[in-house]
């Protein structure tokens, strides 16, 4: 990482509006070498900076041919802007930021990923990697919540996924009336009991709305899976990305520096008190 003070000039090549709010912009920093330097780990993220606006942290969803692919919601004034930008727009970049999934301790068990709504972004890179050397790990399961059939991005790779051995996808869908194959209905939390895995040698990994973690993390104790062997991504308030301004506090930790991927069984505690 270059000077975590400092954002890098980046610039939009490419944009694809996922669903009318979201859009995936894939970004190339300016500097070649820039470009040979960045490396990120899966989990990370970075803070997209629009200049006379001010910047908020966005989770890299993956790196590939030299472009950053950031998927964003349009939400608040910054995120809205940057869902605005078309290709050859300018902006900083600063990262990338935060600690990783643990895909390499993952080696030789199941790998479970539960995510949500937008909340799949921060794990596509990890998937990829992951089916990328799939005969070192075991079972792969990916579920996936959304509240319309309408709402899943991407959803061509999922029926790709679905083609890789010893991988299973489900889909939930919470405000459909009718199921329709290969779709459940309910929140992502009703698929764990369709998930076949074993509960005994799993790594499991969340992200999306703190409701559904919360409610996932109910649900995989009540099969038998240990939170010792779940990591969750969170997000919280980062303004400087560095530990310094306090916004991202939660508990002891600093969501940024110690975080975001955080083992559940150690923010259990404070993480379950309601409103914290």
């Amino acid at each position: 990482m270059n000077d975590p003070w400092l954002p890098q000039q980046a610039v939009v090549v490419d944009k694809v509006m996922e669903t009318p709010d979201v859009a995936t912009l894939s970004l190339q920093l300016v500097e070649p070498e820039a470009q040979q330097r960045f490396h990120f780990d899966c989990g990370q993220f970075n803070m997209l900076y629009l200049y006379g606006l001010g910047e908020v942290p966005i989770s890299i969803m993956d790196y590939q041919h030299g472009c950053l692919q950031h998927t964003i919601r349009a939400v608040g004034r910054i995120s809205r802007t940057l869902v605005a930008l078309e290709t050859g727009a300018p902006l900083g970049l600063r990262g990338p930021y935060g600690n990783s999934w643990p895909i390499e301790d993952a080696r030789g068990r199941d790998l479970v990923f539960i995510t949500a709504g937008l909340g799949c972004a921060p794990v596509i890179a990890a998937i990829r990697r992951i089916i990328a050397a799939r005969t070192d790990y075991q079972r792969l399961v990916i579920m996936q919540g959304v509240k319309h059939r309408e709402d899943l991005l991407w959803q061509e790779q999922y029926e790709r996924w679905r083609e890789v051995p010893d991988c299973q996808v489900l889909l939930a869908a919470s405000e459909e009336r009718q199921e329709q194959f290969p779709w459940s209905l309910g929140m992502v939390t009703t698929l764990i009991d369709k998930a076949q895995f074993d509960v005994n040698n799993c790594t499991v990994m969340m992200c999306g709305p703190e409701p559904m973690i919360r409610a996932s993390m109910r649900g995989l104790e009540a099969v038998g899976v240990s939170l010792q062997n779940c990591f969750v991504s969170l997000e919280r308030n980062m303004q400087c990305a560095l530990g310094l301004c306090g916004h991202c506090q939660m508990g002891t930790p600093f969501i940024c520096r110690e975080g975001p991927i955080f083992r559940v069984a150690d923010i259990k505690e404070w993480f379950l008190l309601e409103g914290y």
